[in-house]
């Protein structure tokens, strides 16, 4: 199934000059979630994955599915104060000013074969601030996947010498 038909572009949004592409007709179709699901299912089916870690929030809407058929677990990186145990910390850049992730400091052992999920990476910043929290807890980073990549902002220099995929281009 081509699941390119179901992204939408949305022109100024959430500012002018940005064309949004919005994942929700894609959500909520039945047969384009599961055509997504199965791509990132088939790509790193072999990996031997042991964990997918996804991102506040739409990273979720991939990983914890995309987990489930890949008999893996799941760990959830989140905006600070979310996590209600001991946690690591990496912030990075955003147009105007900084953000923050959090993973628990256990959520991850020495080794462990990990698998980035995300919906769309732009600059990598929020990817890149959570492959250094995964290098902290010691995690081998097979890769990191996502639906959309838009090409122009650069986002894979962010995330070298690692591996990624995306599934569609803009």
């Amino acid at each position: 199934m081509n699941i390119e038909p179901l992204i939408r572009a949305i022109p100024d949004f959430p500012i002018p000059g940005i064309l949004f592409r919005d994942i929700t007709p894609l959500l909520k179709d039945a047969g384009g979630f599961r055509a997504a699901i199965d791509l990132f299912a088939k790509r790193y089916r072999d990996e031997k994955i042991d964990l997918v870690v996804a991102m506040e929030a739409r990273g979720y809407i991939f990983g914890a599915p995309l987990a489930y058929a890949l008999g893996a677990g799941f760990v959830p990186v989140r905006k600070p104060g979310k996590l209600p145990s001991t946690t690591y910390t990496e912030s990075y850049a955003l147009e105007y000013g900084t953000n923050s992730l959090q993973i628990h400091d256990d959520a991850v052992g020495h080794g462990q074969r990990v698998l980035v999920v995300d919906d769309l990476l732009a600059t990598g910043g929020t990817a890149a601030a959570t492959a250094r929290l995964l290098a902290k807890l010691g995690a081998h980073v097979i890769g990191f996947g996502f639906l959309i990549e838009l090409v122009g902002l650069n986002g894979r220099a962010a995330l070298a010498p690692h591996d990624v995929t995306a599934f569609l281009e803009y």
